[in-house]
């Protein structure tokens, strides 16, 4: 078969929704767009447990410490469930690593901001993991079968996650006029970085038309942001909390609300490095992987002790 032949085959797979595996022929750019977004996905995991974990030492109570602890172990898992996809692609977990200790991998910029109190921890889990919970159910469709079935675990963990946060702003909300007026803080300093959050708008996207041709992506950046912000207006009004968006109105024609523009020389001014938290995030990244040397190299020697071992045992076993 000729290269045209392959590359209609592959796609006649795709467009039939039958996945893509380790295995199957696929094309160079299709692996490459996956192994770039499958490990920004997977870097995102990890990073995003910094602003959380800012807070376990401060959480107003054992019961709230217990959850935050439970879902930061929870992106943690994430991230390896993410890695491991990436490396059915053909690149080390080594590789990938290093790619965003470097700064050559890009990991989501909302994790570049801070978490200033403890709403903060309300609004990622309610916005942050509501914005992610929103892309990565489509993600389940995923052409290629190992990021898919990840996705499946994911998102059923990262929904409790959101209820979490949810809960959390619902009780402040509920509060004093102080707590109040912590939720409604937290809201307007994370409502456009999770706006942000979909991507560039579809007209700037450089990747997003492809990967919808190749089944990675089953709606756009814009719907999908369109889809966050008419369900999460609802749930604000719900809170009694207001969203900072003088232009946000119920467009009775299009059955959409209609919403101010996004702060794009931001956005793209946090993607190149330039956040408030990015040097402190990738800081915190590099001291781990540094100070969690040890564990790699005694892991590594003792697995090459363990196979020493078993071939030993075999050999005396061919002798007797």
């Amino acid at each position: 078969m000729t290269e045209l032949n392959f590359e209609k085959h592959f796609q006649d797979k795709v467009d039939a929704e039958i996945k893509i595996e380790p295995k199957d022929w696929m094309p160079d750019a299709y692996r490459k767009t996956l192994i770039r977004q499958i490990s920004q996905h997977a870097h995102s995991e990890v990073v995003g447990m910094l602003p959380e974990g800012n807070w376990i030492s401060r959480a107003p109570s054992l019961r709230r410490k217990l959850i935050l602890l439970a879902k930061i172990q929870d992106e943690a898992g994430h991230g390896l469930y993410l890695y491991s996809a990436a490396e059915t692609l053909g690149i080390s977990r080594e590789e990938l690593v290093e790619q965003l200790l470097s700064g050559k991998a890009k990991y989501s910029s909302i994790f570049n901001y801070p978490t200033l109190t403890w709403a903060d921890i309300g609004a990622i889990g309610w916005l942050v993991d509501g914005a992610a919970i929103m892309n990565q159910v489509m993600l389940t469709r995923a052409s290629y079968g190992p990021y898919a079935r990840a996705m499946v675990r994911i998102c059923k963990e990262e929904s409790f996650h959101q209820r979490q946060g949810y809960e959390i702003m619902l009780t402040l909300a509920k509060g004093s006029a102080a707590q109040q007026h912590m939720a409604q803080d937290a809201l307007n300093r994370w409502w456009w970085p999770s706006l942000m959050m979909f991507g560039p708008k579809d007209d700037d996207s450089a990747h997003s038309q492809q990967s919808m041709k190749w089944k990675i992506k089953r709606k756009s950046n814009d719907e999908l942001r369109q889809q966050f912000v008419d369900v999460t207006v609802q749930q604000a009004e719900v809170l009694g909390l207001a969203i900072p968006d003088p232009d946000l109105k119920w467009n009775e024609e299009r059955g959409h609300y209609d919403f101010g523009e996004i702060n794009w020389d931001e956005f793209w001014n946090v993607v190149k490095g330039n956040g408030p938290c990015n040097k402190q995030r990738l800081d915190a990244r590099i001291k781990a992987h540094e100070d969690g040397a040890w564990v790699r190299e005694a892991a590594m020697a003792y697995a090459e002790k363990k196979e020493q071992r078993k071939l030993m045992e075999s050999a005396k076993a061919e002798a007797a």
